[in-house]
């Protein structure tokens, strides 16, 4: 059974960065894209930023593009660099797999806890 555990998460400052990490267990297939979503209070979530695991193709939002960095940490495991921090950054960060790099929920099966991110101003 898959597992995705998220970890990372915390309270910093705006401006500051932080690193997310998400650890799949077992072999993560070179055909998966692993993504990471996000949710603020009231809001519904959102794509954040897909890898292509094989070929490492990466895919970001609009919102995050520049700021934030999507990488293969070893065989098993995502990361996503988060830098230059902004309030709205504010949300719990999910981590995702699918097959294809698609910016919609439904079209992820494993999804992790989540892991809370609060930047302040």
């Amino acid at each position: 059974q898959v597992q995705l555990v998220e970890s990372g998460g915390g309270l910093v400052q705006a401006g500051d960065s932080l690193t997310l990490s998400c650890a799949h267990s077992g072999r993560i297939f070179s055909s998966s894209v692993m993504a990471w979503f996000r949710q603020a209070p009231g809001k519904e979530r959102e794509f954040v930023s897909a890898i292509r695991w094989g070929v490492g193709l990466t895919y970001y939002s609009q919102s995050v593009k520049g700021r934030f960095t999507i990488s293969k940490n070893s065989a098993d495991k995502v990361n996503l660099q988060m830098s230059s921090l902004k309030p709205e950054d504010t949300a719990v960060y999910y981590c995702a797999r699918g097959t294809s790099p698609s910016q919609s929920v439904q079209d992820y099966v494993y999804w992790g806890q989540g892991t809370q991110v609060t930047v302040s101003s």
